[in-house]
C-alpha cells in the first residue's frame, strides 16, 4: 500500500513538473511572440501582457496589469482597434480572441497584430486602381469629346459647303431655271439641317443645365404620332423603305407637351430610317398595356451590337464615330429622346438581337388620370409668351399693309432679310443698327411694332426695350408698342428674360417668313 502511494505521489510530482514546464514554455512563447498578447479574465481585467503588447499600447506591463482592458472580449471574434505607433502616429491592429485557461481560471487570450502597413498598402493599391480607372475614364471622355467636336465640325461644314457653293453659282448668274430651283431647294434643305443641328446642341445644353421645361396637356397620342410619321414619310420613300403604322386610337389621353413628344417620335423614326437599308421596313405602333401607353418603333436595319447597346442613349456616343462611318449625325437624337420621355414621367428602352437583325425602341408613358379644365392649354400658351399663329397669305396680297415696323439689328444681312420679308408683306419698315439709333426712330417715327435683336454692341436689346418702356411711361402713352425679340439667343432663360424685360414675343433665329408675318399680324390685331 505504501509502495503504491509512493508511486502515485511520484506520478503527481511528474505531472506537476511537466505542467510547470509546459506553462513556462507557454509563457515564454507568448512573451516573445511578435504579435501583442493580452490575457484578461471574465471581467476584462488584464492578467498578462507580453512585450509586443507593451509596444503596441505604449505602456509598460506594470501599468496595464490589473487594469480593465477597455474593449469587449468575445471568443472567436476578429476585430480592428486603433493603436499608437512609434513617433506618435496612429495605427491599426487586428485583434483575434480565443478562450483559454490562465492560472486555473477561464480567461481570454487576445492576439494583436499591427496591420497598419498592410492596410496602407491596400489603400494605396485601391487608390492606384481608382486613379487608373479615373484616368481611363478621363481619356475616354477626352476621346469622345474630340470625336464629337470633329463630328460637329463635319456635320456643320457639310451643309455649309452646299449652301455656299450653290450661292456662288447663283451669284454668277449662269444657271438655267431648273438649276436655280435645284440651288434654292438645296440651300433651304441644308440651312434647315444646320438649324436642326444647332437646336439639338441647345437641347443638350438645356438638359445638362436642368433648364429643359415642358408645357403638358392631356392629349391623344395617335394624331401626334400620325403627324410625325407623315413628316418622315418622304425620307422613307427616298430609300424605298416601307413605313407602316398601327395606331390604337382608343389608348386614352396622356399628359404631354405635343411639340416635345413629336420631337421624340421624329428622332426615333429618323434614327430607324437612317439605319435601315433601302427596301427595308420601319413600323411604328401605339397600344395600351395596363395603365401605360406604349409606342414602339421597329426596323429591319443594321441592328445594335451587344457591346454598344448599353450606351445607345448616352450623349455623344455613336457605334461608329470614325471618319469612315456610313451614317451622319451627332449622336444626340436618342439622348434627347430619352430625357424628354423621362420628363414626361415615362421610360424608353432599346432591344436588338444583334448586328444586322434590326432594332426596336419602346416608349412607355403613364396614361392621364384626370383631364384639365377646358381652355387650360390656351392659358398656358399665353403665360409662356406665345400667341396662336394665324395664316400667312399665299395669294400674294399684302397681309400687314400699312403697319409701321421698326427693325433693329446690328448685323446688316439679318436686318435686310427681316426688312425684305416685312416689306413683301406690305409693311412700312425703318431700320436701325444700334439701340441709340432705334430710340431716335422710335421717338420721331412712332412705329406700330418693334422687332429687335438682343445681342448688340454697346446697348443690347434688353436695354433698348427698357428705355422704350420708360419713354412710353414719360409720354403717358395709353398703349405700349408691341415688341418682338428676334434673336439667336434661343435658350429658355433668354426666353424668360426677354418677356420680363418687356417684349411680348421671343422668336429664335432663323425665322420662318410666314411665322414672322403671322406674329406681326396677331400683335397688330391685339394692339388695336
Amino acid at each position: 500500500m505504501d509502495e503504491h502511494k509512493t508511486d502515485l505521489l511520484k506520478s503527481l510530482e511528474q505531472c506537476r513538473r511537466e505542467l510547470q514546464a509546459y506553462e513556462t514554455r507557454f509563457r515564454n512563447l507568448i512573451a516573445k511572440n511578435a504579435d501583442g498578447i493580452i490575457i484578461v479574465d471574465r471581467e476584462g481585467v488584464v492578467r498578462f501582457v507580453n512585450q509586443a503588447a507593451e509596444s503596441l499600447f505604449k505602456h509598460e506591463a506594470a501599468a496595464l496589469l490589473g487594469a480593465n482592458f477597455g474593449f469587449p472580449i468575445v471568443a472567436g471574434e476578429t476585430t480592428e482597434i486603433d493603436i499608437l505607433r512609434a513617433g506618435g502616429e496612429t495605427g491599426v491592429a487586428e485583434m483575434r480572441v480565443v478562450e483559454t485557461e490562465w492560472e486555473g481560471e477561464t480567461a481570454f487570450l487576445a492576439s494583436l497584430r499591427d496591420i497598419t502597413d498592410r492596410r496602407r498598402a491596400e489603400e494605396a493599391r485601391t487608390q492606384l486602381i481608382r486613379e487608373q480607372v479615373a484616368r481611363a475614364e478621363a481619356e475616354e471622355a477626352s476621346r469622345l469629346k474630340d470625336e464629337f467636336l470633329a463630328t460637329v465640325s463635319h456635320e456643320l461644314r457639310t451643309p455649309l459647303n452646299a449652301i455656299l457653293g450653290w450661292a456662288r453659282l447663283l451669284r454668277a448668274g449662269k444657271l438655267d431655271q431648273p438649276s436655280v430651283v435645284q440651288a434654292l431647294e438645296t440651300i433651304e434643305r441644308n440651312a434647315k439641317l444646320q438649324a436642326q443641328i444647332v437646336e439639338d446642341l441647345l437641347d443638350v445644353s438645356r438638359i445638362v443645365s436642368g433648364k429643359l421645361r415642358l408645357e403638358v396637356h392631356p392629349l391623344d397620342l395617335a394624331p401626334i404620332i400620325k403627324g410625325a410619321t407623315e413628316v418622315m414619310r418622304p425620307a422613307a420613300e427616298a430609300k424605298a423603305i416601307r413605313l407602316r403604322s398601327s395606331l390604337d386610337s382608343q389608348v386614352g389621353q396622356v399628359l404631354i407637351d405635343p411639340d416635345r413628344m413629336q420631337q421624340v417620335i421624329w428622332n426615333l423614326l429618323s434614327n430607324a430610317i437612317k439605319f435601315t437599308p433601302s427596301y427595308g421596313e420601319v413600323e411604328i405602333r401605339l397600344e395600351r398595356i395596363g395603365h401605360e401607353a406604349i409606342i414602339s418603333v421597329r426596323d429591319t436595319g443594321i441592328g445594335i451590337g451587344p457591346d454598344f447597346l448599353p450606351y445607345v442613349f448616352e450623349r455623344f456616343r455613336q457605334a461608329d464615330g470614325s471618319s469612315t462611318r456610313k451614317h451622319g449625325g451627332l449622336g444626340l437624337g436618342l439622348a434627347i429622346a430619352r430625357r424628354l420621355v423621362e420628363l414626361h414621367g415615362g421610360n424608353i428602352n432599346a432591344e436588338s438581337p444583334g448586328e444586322g437583325q434590326g432594332a426596336t425602341f419602346q416608349v412607355k408613358l403613364p396614361l392621364s388620370s384626370t383631364l384639365q379644365a377646358e381652355g387650360e392649354e390656351d392659358s398656358a400658351k399665353t403665360q409662356s409668351g406665345e400667341l396662336p399663329l394665324g395664316e400667312y397669305s399665299t395669294t400674294g396680297k399684302p397681309v400687314i399693309a400699312g403697319v409701321r415696323v421698326l427693325v433693329v439689328d446690328d448685323e446688316p444681312d439679318a436686318r435686310d432679310l427681316v426688312s425684305f420679308i416685312l416689306i413683301q408683306g406690305g409693311a412700312e419698315v425703318k431700320t436701325a443698327a444700334t439701340a441709340a439709333e432705334a430710340l431716335r426712330e422710335f421717338i420721331a417715327w412712332r412705329p406700330d411694332i418693334l422687332v429687335s435683336d438682343i445681342g448688340m454692341p454697346g446697348e443690347d436689346g434688353y436695354m433698348l426695350i427698357r428705355q422704350v418702356r420708360a419713354i412710353e411711361e414719360e409720354r403717358g402713352d395709353q398703349k405700349k408698342i408691341p415688341a418682338v425679340a428676334l434673336t439667336a439667343y434661343a435658350r429658355g432663360e433668354e426666353h424668360l428674360r426677354s418677356l420680363a424685360a418687356g417684349y411680348q414675343i421671343h422668336l429664335p433665329k432663323p425665322v420662318e417668313p410666314a411665322n414672322l408675318i403671322t406674329i406681326i399680324t396677331d400683335l397688330t390685331k391685339s394692339s388695336r
